[in-house]
């Protein structure tokens, strides 16, 4: 007796065809994504940083590992701004913003990570506050992923800091920064009023697992992307403001954060 094999559909030539296209197509495409996360563009200084009538001056550094360092031009500071880029932008991005913080007696440095990615080197921040933290008030600041690694690196060192500011970012579900021996570290949350990157439901539950003193701010009129300039961002929602009116928001309510905080 003959046994019947099953036999299996075939494809048309044209199908394969049209399969091998769409497949080639993809693997292209992941092809593309991974270069471009890898390859990452060159860390320039002074590419997009003017702010009208700011007096600082900043310079690319490798040791400890490469930050770019931003200070007032008579080199004199009360405050360390260490700040933890969004995940996959380029330091560079919130020059703009060190160069704003500069006339206030802030000094700002901006770790590169690998990738680009915040999660690869969330303790950075230590060879940094040692080295130019001494007998200053010393803040961490970081915006989207990079305000989650911050708020993560603050939970486990909260003697390095005396406060923290986020940018359209949380804690991660995972990390609280309440009930911590000693003061409750001041947090500053700024949200983006057309964030659409960063949902506001989340960065509003976010401050349940910040200190009950912990502020949060609206930035009116701006959206995800203007924290940092990196061109407008996927997702994102559109702005009612210029960049400018934006900035100034910013430079404002964090100026007016790091006044009310006394040097540890």
């Amino acid at each position: 007796m003959t046994r019947l094999r099953s036999q299996r559909p075939r494809l048309s030539p044209r199908a394969r065809v049209w399969l091998a296209i769409l497949l080639a197509g993809f693997l292209g495409y992941l092809l593309a994504v991974g270069i471009g996360v890898v390859n990452r563009p060159p860390l320039v200084v002074g590419q997009d940083a003017a702010v009208q009538g700011a007096q600082a001056r900043a310079t690319l550094q490798s040791t400890p590992g490469t930050f770019l360092d931003i200070q007032p031009v008579n080199g004199q500071y009360d405050t360390l701004l260490v700040f933890y880029s969004g995940g996959l932008v380029r330091p560079q991005a919130y020059e703009w913003l060190g160069t704003a913080l500069a006339g206030r007696g802030v000094r700002t440095v901006i770790p590169a990570f690998p990738l680009d990615l915040a999660v690869t080197g969330i303790g950075r921040a230590d060879a940094l506050i040692k080295q130019f933290g001494g007998g200053k008030r010393v803040i961490l600041a970081g915006h989207s992923l990079g305000g989650a690694m911050a708020a993560q690196y603050a939970r486990d060192n909260r003697t390095q800091l005396a406060g923290l500011i986020l940018m359209g970012a949380y804690p991660a579900g995972n990390v609280s920064l309440r009930d911590l021996p000693g003061a409750p570290l001041p947090v500053l949350s700024l949200l983006a009023e057309h964030d659409g990157v960063a949902d506001a439901a989340d960065v509003r539950d976010g401050l349940s697992r910040l200190p009950t003193s912990a502020r949060l701010t609206v930035i009116k009129g701006a959206n995800h992307a203007f924290f940092g300039r990196y061109g407008p961002q996927k997702g994102d929602g559109l702005p009612t403001v210029t960049r400018a009116e934006a900035e100034a928001q910013i430079v404002a309510e964090m100026g007016e954060f790091v006044a009310g905080i006394g040097v540890e």
